[in-house]
């Protein structure tokens, strides 16, 4: 079961903020939504976070992207998402100065 937004933010009851009035048209766990809709919400603000995060791609990890999607089944897709949002929450990620060279 899908626990609500709270859980994942800085949310609290009668706060009014943003997340607040989210929760209220779309629900707690955002069951108002279309599956489409939510990963289009995912889409958005990872490519923002992206954008603001510092560095650039290895070559290397567009050509990962286009594997994955060319050739693993949407449910380790979706799984493949939980874990990184997972890892990019509270993992340890390498600086750019810790990775090999690019090719």
């Amino acid at each position: 079961m899908s626990k609500p937004v709270g859980h994942f933010t800085s949310y609290i009851l009668g706060d009014g903020s943003l997340l607040e009035s989210l929760q209220e048209e779309y629900g707690a766990t955002f069951e108002q939504m279309t599956k489409r809709e939510r990963l289009f919400l995912i889409f958005a603000i990872a490519a923002q976070s992206c954008d603001q995060a510092p560095g650039r791609c290895r070559d290397e990890i567009y050509v990962v992207g286009h594997q994955i999607n060319s050739s693993l089944p949407i449910s380790d897709r979706e799984g493949l998402i939980e874990a990184l949002i997972n890892q990019i929450r509270w993992g340890r990620s390498q600086t750019e100065t810790e990775l090999p060279p690019m090719k």
